[in-house]
């Protein structure tokens, strides 16, 4: 597996001014025991999960910990993904962060541990976080020591419309990028819109130019490339060509620059309600297809993103990552206890079952029940190479600059070469 988790750095620039920092948000954490004067404890647990039915299933596991655990109250605060990662990057610059946090590893973990910020984990969990699946731990070890706790894992893929394919005379899932265009031609012709895409929330969009780095470059360019700071390379260059091609063919659905992914009227919904062929995303994208438009059933399939006709890269090369939770420098015992309880079997089970994540507890994994969730873990079981989600991966200025660069290439205004040029001037300038 390739080791996407170390992105070298120095400390949070934010936390030169920790002595204005240091003072505790609103709601934020608490007493550094959390306990309040008639002995309960209050944790507050921030997430993202606010698509249902992980919503309702969340709240109910809290508050099985609660009823378990008489003297802990639990206070959920849940923000979508881009509200949450604007929100932390304030708390982070605070010096102050929530009690247990939801986190994808990585760099940004990375720049709250320099800071101080974050709680060893090494030690509190070793009782139960040694069962877990290495895959699903690798995003929160940094110096071996661990930071998170994984609850998911999964890569990302295309999810497509099987009667849609079908319809436009596609065969089956196609295993190289012409044979990928052809697929988008045909479902063109045919009045079908080929792909949804949330262009408004750039993180979607940096998916294909990540795949198609890795499938151009190899697994482990991404990551040589973050630690030289030096993304002008031929393969990164002609990612963005092949992206580039794509966007020629006008593939995304109207309006897509202004699509948000999880609303009525999103990415998620173009391809659950069968009006996109097809989007690029996580193992959650079923089930936020259905929150958030009908859901296809059993027309919904799965395929790994394509191999780059002589690109370095293999087809079983991953992109992806998971959720875990870590937990602010000082957190309470009760907040360890919770991250036991959360990465125990009997809960893992639960979440397979009724959220569709992949399990991370390796005795969960006979509860997997839908057959493209089944696809994915094949997929990641297999993989001979593995990449976290470059926004995450690498530094929050960097991993902003991928995202931002490659929309602007989506929309338009950028050329591949000028995606390289940027994305490397930012890593320069992050030292």
């Amino acid at each position: 597996m390739g080791d996407p988790r170390l992105s070298r750095r120095g400390f949070l620039a934010a936390s030169a001014a920790a002595g204005v920092g240091m003072t505790a948000l609103s709601g934020c954490g608490g007493d550094s025991d959390g306990a309040s004067s008639d002995g309960t404890t209050t944790i507050e647990w921030w997430n993202i999960s606010t698509t249902e039915p992980t919503k309702s299933v969340w709240a109910a596991l809290a508050k099985k910990f609660e009823a378990q655990n008489p003297k802990v109250k639990v206070k959920i605060v849940q923000l979508e993904n881009d509200a949450y990662k604007s929100k932390m990057t304030a708390l982070t610059a605070s010096g102050k962060l929530p009690d247990i946090f939801h986190t994808w590893g990585g760099g940004v973990l990375k720049q709250q541990v320099d800071a101080g910020l974050v709680e060893d984990l090494t030690d509190r969990t070793k009782d139960f976080a040694d069962g877990l699946l290495p895959v699903a731990k690798e995003p929160y070890l940094l110096d071996e020591k661990v930071y998170g706790i994984p609850f998911d894992i999964g890569m990302i893929g295309f999810w497509y419309n099987k009667a849609l394919f079908k319809d436009a005379g596609i065969a089956g899932p196609p295993t190289t990028w012409s044979e990928f265009l052809d697929a988008v031609r045909k479902l063109k012709a045919k009045g079908t819109t080929p792909l949804a895409l949330a262009g408004k929330e750039k993180w979607p969009g940096m998916y294909y130019w990540a795949y198609l780095s890795m499938r151009t470059a190899g697994a482990s360019a991404l990551q040589e490339a973050y630690d030289d700071k030096d993304f002008t390379g031929d393969p990164f260059v002609q990612a963005g060509q092949h992206l580039q091609e794509l966007v020629d063919l006008q593939p995304f659905q109207k309006g897509f620059l202004g699509a948000a992914y999880s609303t009525p009227t999103g990415q998620a919904a173009a391809v659950g309600n069968g009006k996109a062929a097809m989007e690029l995303m996580g193992q959650w994208a079923p089930v936020v297809q259905a929150d958030s438009g009908k859901g296809l059933g059993d027309d919904l399939g799965f395929f790994p993103f394509p191999a780059v006709d002589g690109g370095k890269g293999a087809i079983t090369e991953v992109f992806g990552g998971g959720g875990g939770h870590a937990l602010r420098s000082g957190a309470p015992q009760a907040a360890v206890d919770f991250l036991k309880f959360f990465a125990s079997e009997a809960t893992d089970v639960e979440l397979v079952k009724k959220t569709g994540v992949l399990p991370v507890v390796p005795a969960a994994e006979s509860a997997i029940a839908d057959p493209n969730i089944k696809a994915v873990q094949a997929q990641l079981k297999a993989a001979t190479g593995f990449q976290l989600y470059l926004d995450q991966a690498y530094a929050p200025a960097v991993g902003q600059e991928v995202n931002d660069s490659v929309a602007a290439l989506i929309a338009g205004s950028r050329s591949p070469q000028q995606v390289a040029e940027s994305i490397t001037q930012t890593a320069k300038e992050e030292q």
